[in-house]
């Protein structure tokens, strides 16, 4: 099993919204660095949305007002609620953590994170 299990991808009409989930297996939220990343075919992949232990979060300019990066620490998931969604958000979505070791501020690098889940297809069609 992939030690973060991404879901609530699917197929969804310009203007509608998706709420993702990443839920880590066996082990807490805690006070760990979460990062959403996405990659459409053929492009590189991006970081979308970060939140730190003090869930101070980051976003992309493509999708700040419209995506929103939080921790439930009741079902120990972090999620990425996305609204609006353009045709141009069509990526297959990934969540990503890094372990606590100390403070660090929250990211959009991919290289700042060590574990990675399998993805959740978002397709978003005008």
């Amino acid at each position: 099993q992939a030690p973060l299990v991404e879901s609530g991808g699917g197929s969804v009409q310009a203007g509608e919204s998706l709420t993702l989930s990443c839920a880590p297996a066996g082990f807490g939220i805690g006070r760990d660095n979460f990062g959403w990343f996405r990659q459409a075919p053929g492009k590189e992949r991006e970081g979308v949305a970060g939140i730190d232990a003090d869930n101070d979060a980051v976003y992309a300019d493509s999708v700040k007002g419209r995506f929103t990066i939080s921790r439930d620490f009741g079902k120990n998931i972090v999620t990425l609620q996305m609204n609006n969604l353009k045709p141009e958000d069509t990526a297959m979505y990934y969540c990503a953590v890094r372990f606590w070791t100390r403070r660090r501020p929250s990211s959009l690098n991919a290289l700042d994170y060590s574990t990675w889940g399998r993805g959740t297809q978002v397709t978003v069609s005008s």
